[in-house]
């Protein structure tokens, strides 16, 4: 029988081995010409030679046949980078090749505006009953359907920095009031936004939002220093709607495919409090955007 011991070295040396594969794979897809090299005559192998892929990555021949042979090395995460843009390897292909090599992906700024796609834009509108926005790498709402405009109002008529969920949180009055459980959630909230917001640290975008969020609020300026980090969590979250009274939804957030930095969240209404009942109605009235307090019901 094999030890523990056993079973990760032979764990280890099926990832080399299926590291090796794909880089040759790689290698032997490209044809000189996409990478500015010529064709040349009498080429033995289909695709890249290994020392046009080494010189490309900028590392030894030697070095990088062993990578290709399975042998006992260990790439850094710059020499995987350099590997990836040398075999023109897509988002897809890059983090593979990155959980081959047992190293977490190391994650790029994008940069420029972000994108939902059409069909994405389609899956919200089809949510006629469940809350559903899409949130950016910092937050920003930048889709969301009927549903959601009726329950917390129309994100269209925010703009730049309002329209981000950190905002609403915490420098939106209105928005705060109808989390009734503000505290604990606005808690846990911005310790998911600091572990997002690490890839990006001096980004002038997200430390523009941070300096506001600090000047505007108490609260953020007390725990951001806190340094508290948590994963994107799941769970109920109680509403005080100005109009409809208290709704009770149960909320969950899943990652767009696809699209790096994109999250979908879905409000999914639980029988407790008519939540229902009082989604629909509110779904009939020509003005979506809360005006009015209530008393919870």
């Amino acid at each position: 029988m094999l030890s523990d011991m056993d079973g990760m070295s032979g764990s280890y040396d099926e990832r080399r081995r299926a590291f090796a594969a794909f880089l040759r794979s790689r290698r032997e897809r490209l044809v000189p010409s996409e990478v500015g090299l010529p064709n040349g005559f009498r080429r033995r192998t289909s695709g890249l030679r290994r020392e046009e892929v080494a010189q490309l990555a900028g590392v030894g021949v030697t070095w990088y046949t062993w990578l290709e042979q399975g042998r006992r090395v260990s790439p850094s995460a710059e020499v995987l980078d350099a590997l990836a843009t040398a075999l023109r390897l897509d988002a897809a292909e890059r983090r593979h090749l990155f959980v081959l090599a047992d190293r977490p992906p190391a994650l790029k700024r994008e940069a420029g505006p972000e994108v939902v796609d059409a069909p994405i834009r389609r899956m919200l509108a089809s949510l006629g009953g469940q809350p559903a926005y899409v949130i950016g790498r910092r937050w920003d709402i930048l889709a969301w359907n009927r549903a959601a405009a009726a329950v917390f109002g129309d994100y269209a008529r925010l703009e730049g920095d309002a329209r981000n969920i950190m905002h609403l949180m915490f420098a939106n009055p209105a928005h705060r009031a109808m989390l009734a459980d503000w505290s604990s959630l606005a808690a846990v909230t911005l310790a998911m936004f600091r572990a997002d917001y690490a890839p990006y640290r001096g980004d002038a975008d997200f430390e523009r939002l941070i300096a506001s969020l600090r000047a505007a609020s108490p609260e953020f300026r007390e725990w951001w220093p806190r340094q508290e980090i948590a994963g994107h969590l799941s769970g109920h979250k109680r509403i005080d709607h100005p109009a409809a009274g208290r709704m009770l939804f149960e909320y969950t957030s899943f990652a767009v495919s696809g699209a790096e930095g994109l999250r979908l969240a879905v409000y999914t209404p639980v029988a407790e409090g008519d939540t229902e009942r009082k989604l629909a109605g509110l779904m009939r009235e020509p003005d979506r955007t809360p005006a009015r307090r209530r008393e919870p019901a």
